[in-house]
């Protein structure tokens, strides 16, 4: 008892778990994405098998680009997005609040990816091509197992919002008991709102760089190598373009994919009214992956110490450098419990907000 009344001290539900009402559309999210993960983990083990290296020339392989173990059948791109497919799963399945954007970014993904092969089995010389391919079935196949994966994410999590967090889904439970909840300070949960919309907003501006950036050297490069806008939006967005069936795609698809992704999780971020925690991690740890092959290829090919006879090079070296800065940056963020949107800041307070001895500070430092 405390000033006539009784203080609530039970334990609240976990902020970071989905509701219960979400359980189903989370677990079913996450086994479409555990099926297509394991799908694609398969051609990686066939392509090993397949292969002219060992096992550790493969793993050699997904960071030194120079490596002499040749893997027809995935792209760096593609290995990334495996783990990210696996990992995010594991987190929908384990019903983590935070495996949602990730997830819905991998559908949206997957969708744009199977759009691009449709486009492609338009044209009867594609058509043709899967006929006359060994493994053509078995591509197909795959491409068409990831369409309905993402469909099944994107209808599953669509409509799965959090309503109300669990400080709050806590404080109307003891009232609904006549007990009157222990924390009741607004101004700790001001702190926290503005500490967390101030840690999104630094990654959407990030992000809005790294696409401004990959923007401009595209821009730039076409009007180098005299790619018309036509020729590589077809590159981009029809698979029969590459004249095979493969299941990695095209640069061309790949840096266009990401420039609209970094735009829309970089504008979503600094508007900072929607959780893309997730989405921000998974795009984040993927291209922290590429940029990191980047920077290996860079070492091995000995161009850290040669000169910069060029104003490319430079420019080149520049814009890797800002990408592992913020993608590194935004990594880390977006691990740090200070970023997570779950639950009220008075759920994790200490001290003279709570009751307690003890202050906790914006970021979760104790002191």
């Amino acid at each position: 008892m405390q000033d006539g009344g009784a203080v609530d001290v039970r334990p609240g539900p976990d902020p970071g778990r989905a509701a219960p009402g979400h359980a189903r559309a989370y677990r079913t999210a996450g086994a479409a994405l555990a099926v297509y993960g394991g799908a694609l983990t398969a051609w990686t083990v066939y392509g090993i098998i397949q292969g002219d290296g060992s096992v550790w020339d493969f793993f050699e392989g997904l960071f030194n680009p120079r490596a002499s173990f040749f893997m027809w059948t995935l792209g760096p791109g593609e290995w990334a997005l495996v783990v990210a497919l696996l990992a995010v799963a594991a987190g929908a399945l384990a019903l983590r609040r935070v495996a949602r954007t990730g997830a819905l970014l991998l559908g949206w993904v997957i969708l744009a990816q199977s759009g691009r092969e449709i486009v492609g089995l338009c044209h009867a010389g594609y058509r043709q091509v899967y006929a006359t391919e060994a493994l053509g079935g078995w591509v197909l196949a795959t491409r068409a197992l990831g369409l309905v994966a993402a469909l099944v994410v994107v209808v599953a999590l669509l409509p799965a919002v959090e309503r109300s967090a669990g400080g709050a889904e806590t404080a109307r439970a003891g009232a609904r008991d006549g007990l009157r909840p222990a924390v009741t300070k607004r101004s700790c949960a001001d702190a926290d709102s503005w500490w967390r919309r101030r840690l999104s907003r630094i990654c959407g501006v990030l992000f809005l760089g790294m696409a401004a950036l990959r923007l401009a050297w595209t821009v730039w490069g076409m009007s180098e190598e005299r790619i018309d806008v036509g020729t590589y939006l077809r590159s981009a967005l029809d698979g029969a373009a590459a004249g095979a069936v493969q299941l990695s795609h095209s640069s061309e698809f790949t840096t266009l994919s990401s420039v609209v992704v970094l735009l829309v999780l970089g504008v979503l971020a600094v508007r900072s009214n929607r959780d893309v925690r997730g989405a921000l991690l998974v795009f984040a740890a993927v291209e922290l992956y590429l940029t990191v092959r980047t920077v290996v290829l860079l070492t091995v090919t000995g161009f850290f110490g040669g000169p910069f006879v060029t104003g490319e090079s430079t420019l080149s070296l520049v814009l890797t450098a800002y990408e592992l800065a913020a993608t590194t940056s935004v990594v880390v963020l977006a691990t740090g419990r200070s970023f997570s949107a779950y639950g009220s800041y008075e759920d994790r307070l200490s001290g003279p907000c709570a009751g307690g001895t003890r202050r906790s500070w914006p970021d979760g430092r104790a002191g």
